[in-house]
């Protein structure tokens, strides 16, 4: 109706050759485009633009599209900033998450920048698994594209920027030019990201022809920020769940968070904070007052709250002992080490000094937890499920820095996290069967699933897999999941404890074991979840999965194998770590 009686007005304006043009013109343009217009034209209603320059400002302008594949956030936040620059050199951009952007739209691309993170063992992220397997299936060319690459990535792992090398090579066996070489960035990726897009305009711009300041598009609205909204919430309860007997210790964390949005299958991001012990003593070894200022990126904090919550000082990376060997002019040995140790092997001059060690300190980086509880079943609250990592560095046994903060924190205290958002992992219809395949800390989202199916009454089947170490002390949540089963709201519960029988058994036996019934529930429409350990359990899942749909589809195994990627396209979602 609004449609139709704006076309009315038109007509009454404008005549109708140049309606035509107009309408041809709005309808064959992109969102960009249209904002450039409009600022354009209100522009010229001003004064404050000549209409002959037009033609020269189309031409210097060329259009890009930025593509972006990420599991924490990093890759999209830069993706958007690039973009937002873009526009304000006039260029028409194209901003799009590899899980949204249309796959076969490849070949149309004349400009395509991806920005891209590799995961675990060289892997995409999973919203860029679909990208990632269609370049790889030599149908098409892309003989007119030109492109680059920014691989996003940590020198800690083995594969570093896999993902990135893999896209870059294939898009260019594929024939498309790269306009500047791949370029691949560590943790502190910032300084060569922005050097990366400051490459590709001036690229995309050889002529270096100025666009009139006159053109530049009016405010529209104000600019939207990437921040993630901070939340800081005050801890109810912490509990450890495993019994005496169990070597591991996890914890059941509730948080007071009241207004905070999410959903089931959404994480949170927490910033761990550096012990205060540690901390007194680093502060010792300066000879400075913990209330002396320093200045951190352009922020000024005290040097007390600087180490203990803005940077991190253990387990330090290769690359900062280096540069710390450069600032005090010392052969060290390139490992991974704490600050505390460097300062008292290798002792500064002065504070003077210490502040250039400031500088090449990493920022803490967020550690992200899977959400145990459910907005409609605890109403103000989130909840965790926190295994303390522990692990052996030089023959000394060392605590997971964030889980040994969160394990140590007491009632009452706050910290602050910030909500991440998991499109990917979400529950079906509410009259639809799920099968929930969560071992170990896994059983968070599967908590959150199933409290919320409980909560909102869903009348769909639900099928729980839990899987752990020894019934009577690693049992996660057990009085929870037997009223669950009791009540009717689990329908079918089925458990693994590896230690407990004269042989392991685990997870993906117990699929095996039941596959006749894990089929029928497939075929009868139900929704599958895997959440926990990515390695071996997600890879081991995955495997007996098939193994089920092969013995009892009745399908030849190329059949098969369609089967279970339709399944995994449609009706199946992982949350692995």
């Amino acid at each position: 109706m609004k449609i139709w009686l704006k076309t009315i007005q038109l007509k009454d304006m404008l005549a109708e050759p140049k309606l035509k043009q107009l309408l041809d013109l709005v309808k064959s343009s992109e969102k960009e485009e249209l904002i450039w217009m409009n600022g354009y034209i209100s522009g010229i209603i001003k004064g404050n633009v000549q209409t002959e320059t037009v033609a020269s400002a189309v031409t210097v302008s060329k259009k890009m599209t930025i593509v972006y594949g990420t599991e924490t956030g990093n890759s999209k936040k830069l993706a958007t900033d690039f973009a937002a620059k873009a526009k304000k050199k006039n260029i028409p951009v194209k901003l799009a998450s590899l899980d949204q952007y249309r796959v076969t739209d490849i070949t149309k691309e004349e400009n395509l920048f991806v920005v891209i993170s590799t995961q675990g063992d060289g892997e995409p992220p999973a919203a860029a698994q679909k990208f990632y397997d269609h370049i790889h299936r030599n149908g098409f060319r892309l003989d007119n594209l030109k492109y680059s690459v920014l691989a996003l990535g940590d020198t800690s792992y083995p594969m570093f920027c896999k993902t990135g090398e893999d896209v870059d090579a294939q898009l260019q066996k594929l024939g498309g030019t790269p306009v500047i070489p791949i370029q691949k960035c560590d943790v502190d990726y910032e300084s060569d990201a922005e050097a990366w897009f400051a490459k590709v305009i001036q690229t995309l711009n050889q002529e270096e022809a100025a666009t009139p300041a006159a053109l530049k598009p009016l405010p529209q609205t104000a600019a939207k920020t990437n921040t993630k909204k901070v939340y800081r919430g005050s801890v109810l309860s912490n509990l450890n769940l495993n019994d005496k007997g169990s070597h591991k210790e996890i914890y059941h964390i509730e948080l007071a968070a009241e207004g905070v949005g999410y959903l089931p299958g959404d994480s949170i991001g927490v910033v761990p904070e550096n012990p205060l012990a540690v901390i007194q003593i680093i502060i010792k070894e300066l000879g400075v007052p913990g209330n002396t200022s320093i200045t951190y990126k352009d922020i000024d904090y005290t040097l007390s709250d600087f180490l203990q919550k803005k940077v991190a000082v253990q387990y330090l990376h290769e690359r900062v002992v280096k540069k710390y060997a450069a600032i005090v002019q010392k052969e060290i040995p390139e490992n991974k080490t704490d600050l505390l140790n460097l300062l008292q092997h290798f002792p500064l001059t002065g504070f003077e000094q210490f502040k250039e060690v400031a500088n090449i300190l990493p920022a803490q980086s967020p550690r992200i937890y899977t959400i145990a509880s459910s907005p409609s079943a605890h109403d103000g609250e989130i909840h965790l499920t926190v295994e303390k990592d522990a692990f052996i560095v030089n023959g000394e046994k060392k605590t997971g820095l964030c889980s040994g903060y969160l394990s140590g924190i007491g009632e009452s205290a706050e910290f602050e996290f910030f909500v991440q958002k998991n499109k990917r992992f979400k529950l079906p219809a509410a009259d639809k069967d799920v099968l929930l395949i969560a071992p170990g800390t896994g059983i968070a989202a599967a908590r959150s699933f199933i409290s919320e199916r409980d909560a909102i009454g869903a009348t769909g089947k639900n099928w729980l897999f839990f899987g752990e170490e020894n019934f009577t002390a690693d049992f996660l949540y057990q009085t929870e999941i037997q009223n669950w089963f009791e009540t009717g709201v689990l329908t079918k519960v089925s458990l693994a404890f590896r230690k407990d029988g004269p042989e392991e058994s685990f997870i993906w036996d117990k699929i095996k074991q039941n596959g006749k019934e894990i089929y029928d529930w497939i075929q009868s429409g139900a929704y599958l979840y895997v959440s926990g350990e990515k390695a071996p359990m997600s890879v081991e899942v995955e495997k007996a999965l098939q193994q089920v749909i092969a013995t009892h589809s009745g399908l030849s195994a190329e059949a098969a194998q369609t089967y279970w990627e339709q399944l995994k396209e449609e009706r199946y979602s992982k949350d692995v770590y």
